[in-house]
């Protein structure tokens, strides 16, 4: 299956399965990928197989872009639902990350300001306190928890550091008191010969007990629906989405699943 990149660093707007109208902000170079995961199921493709050449675009330059956007939709009267930090990998390590997320502020309230700011991240960054601060910022603080099996996620997101642990991550996501969206992707399959299907039972349960514990405000539970690197991956069923949807839901926790 074919994967593809993002223009940077605005690209869209894209009708978002989740989120509505978005206007991406891609924060990494459009010529390739740089992201602290390399999951099998990322649409941009694996990392080695899209090294960058050009620099990641900056405070400047992503600011004049989407300033350029923004106007333009205001023109032909286009207001986008949502302005997306995701792209070709990481948007938190852009080491400028709060700088854009202050001017992004600024840009949505004088051109669309009901518009919400989402940001889609692989929660890698959140030891650094400057991140933190400017994802308390946003409307969307989306982060990523695929499971609580180190094991799995070695096999299926593959952490640069070597130093990745769930439970780091869960006791960092706790600190955001609830100002926090966890992201989940279910799904089946194979790669060298290993199942990474995450629908069982002895990875719902512990995922399970991780929500409770964060005590996020909503979760979003999706699964493959854009071409994947890998093509020995399938869709978790709607079937299994939606009883996953009603345990994290019986929790008092709000929780959408996207098919």
């Amino acid at each position: 299956m074919s994967t593809q990149l993002h223009n940077s660093p605005i690209y869209g707007p894209v009708h978002s399965r989740r989120l509505g109208l978005s206007v991406g902000i891609n924060l990494m170079p459009a010529d390739g990928k740089y992201c602290t995961f390399d999951c099998i199921y990322c649409e941009c493709g694996y990392n080695h197989e899209r090294q960058t050449r050009t620099p990641r675009p900056t405070v400047a330059e992503v600011t004049a872009a989407l300033e350029r956007q923004l106007q333009t939709m205001a023109d032909v009267g286009s207001r986008p639902d949502v302005l997306t930090f995701a792209g070709n990998g990481e948007p938190t390590a852009h080491p400028h990350f709060a700088e854009i997320v202050d001017a992004t502020i600024a840009l949505r309230n004088r051109y669309c300001p009901d518009a919400r700011i989402s940001v889609l991240s692989n929660a890698t960054q959140l030891h650094r306190t400057e991140v933190r601060e400017a994802l308390m910022k946003v409307d969307n603080n989306i982060q990523k928890l695929d499971t609580v099996d180190d094991a799995y996620i070695r096999l299926v997101n593959r952490p640069a550091s070597r130093a990745y642990r769930a439970a780091d991550i869960i006791d960092q996501l706790r600190l955001f008191d609830g100002h926090v969206i966890i992201q989940t992707m279910f799904m089946h399959g194979s790669i060298d010969g290993e199942d990474v299907g995450n629908t069982a039972e002895r990875y719902v349960a512990p995922w399970l007990e991780a929500v409770r514990l964060i005590q996020p405000a909503e979760v979003m539970i999706y699964t493959i629906d854009r071409p994947t690197p890998d093509t020995c991956l399938q869709k978790a069923t709607p079937l299994e989405l939606d009883a996953i949807r009603r345990r994290v839901e019986n929790m008092g926790i709000a929780c959408t699943a996207s098919y």
